[in-house]
């Protein structure tokens, strides 16, 4: 049955490696035992996890994004406990358990797409209703839909969006809801207003995108191939893209969009990691949430990369470091 797993202290230290006269992020961070208790704690980020890759699958991609959660919290957890990061800005909250459908054909892995959206969404509100940021690791990026409505559910108006991403998931959601159409359903669901995609590829937009693009006055893009070909730095773009994203408003990381990150569409071309490490470092905004996803530590064709959990901690940490 589906649901969620709140973690207890034990659950969190069982993912330490403790050291004599060191102290780790994952002996500092908090926990509660309810969701009703979220408002009692001071930790300002609240970290869950979405560990499936059915919406992927659902989407025609190679499954895989389910791994990265527990090679990320863990990665997270080891990290030093020091000035730059104590740990107690951080509840660890748990993962969902999602089960997988018994019907394993196309439709069925979108029919279970939807369960997983209802699954979400409540658990999303929750914490920002306590006055929590939620810090989200997938999964796929079916789950920026139930992330989305949480929040803009939460703050009763439409939030607006940021997207670092290779793709624009804007397909058709009369297919069914998969990866590739999270944003679209927000949008259409009206949580959604204003949506930016920075670092598109243009080699995965479709024929009819760029006029859809041209054709709305809520969602724009920054082409990775004009990233390439300006004399700005990939801050100072990104700088100038977000400027006029007002509040509030959510991140979100595709880390296909990180060059030779294991994922469903992993690619040789694509942001250095260190380049979105100094995005996040130097962002002044008051993101209501973050969300990375489609990233793995193994694919089920086979392929592994262990470095998958620690690239996921560097960003999640330089996201706190950036608001502290």
């Amino acid at each position: 049955m589906d649901g969620f797993k709140i973690y207890s202290q034990s659950d969190v230290l069982a993912l330490v490696n403790q050291r004599t006269g060191e102290l780790r992020l994952g002996e500092k961070v908090q926990v509660i035992s309810s969701l009703n208790e979220l408002q009692n704690s001071s930790a300002k980020y609240v970290l869950l996890g979405i560990p499936e890759d059915i919406g992927i699958r659902a989407n025609y991609g190679i499954g895989g994004a389910k791994t990265a959660w527990n090679s990320a919290v863990k990665a997270l957890l080891n990290i030093q406990s020091n000035p730059f990061l104590q740990g107690e800005e951080v509840l660890v909250l748990g993962h969902f358990e999602i089960e997988e459908p018994t019907d394993s054909r196309v439709q069925g892995l979108r029919n279970k797409t939807n369960d997983i959206d209802a699954l979400v969404y409540p658990v999303i509100q929750k914490i920002v209703q306590a006055g929590k940021i939620p810090i989200v690791i997938g999964g796929g990026h079916n789950n920026a839909a139930p992330i989305i409505s949480g929040v803009s559910i939460a703050l009763n108006k439409p939030i607006n969006v940021v997207n670092i991403d290779a793709h624009a998931d804007l397909r058709d959601i009369n297919e069914g809801r998969h990866s590739g159409n999270g944003f679209s359903y927000a949008i259409q669901h009206s949580f959604l207003n204003q949506y930016k995609i920075f670092g598109l590829h243009q080699n995965y937009v479709n024929q009819d995108l760029p006029t859809h693009l041209a054709a709305s006055k809520n969602i724009s893009a920054f082409y990775f191939e004009d990233l390439l070909q300006t004399n700005k730095s990939i801050c100072q773009n990104w700088t100038e893209f977000t400027g006029d994203l007002a509040s509030p408003c959510g991140l979100e990381i595709d880390l296909d969009s990180i060059e030779n990150v294991l994922s469903s569409a992993i690619s040789p071309s694509g942001f250095a990691l260190n380049d979105v490490r100094k995005i996040l470092l130097s962002n002044r905004k008051n993101y209501s949430y973050l969300h990375i996803c489609e990233g793995a530590t193994e694919l089920t064709d086979g392929r592994k990369n262990l470095t998958t959990g620690k690239t996921i901690a560097y960003l999640i940490s330089d996201f706190i470091k950036s608001a502290l």
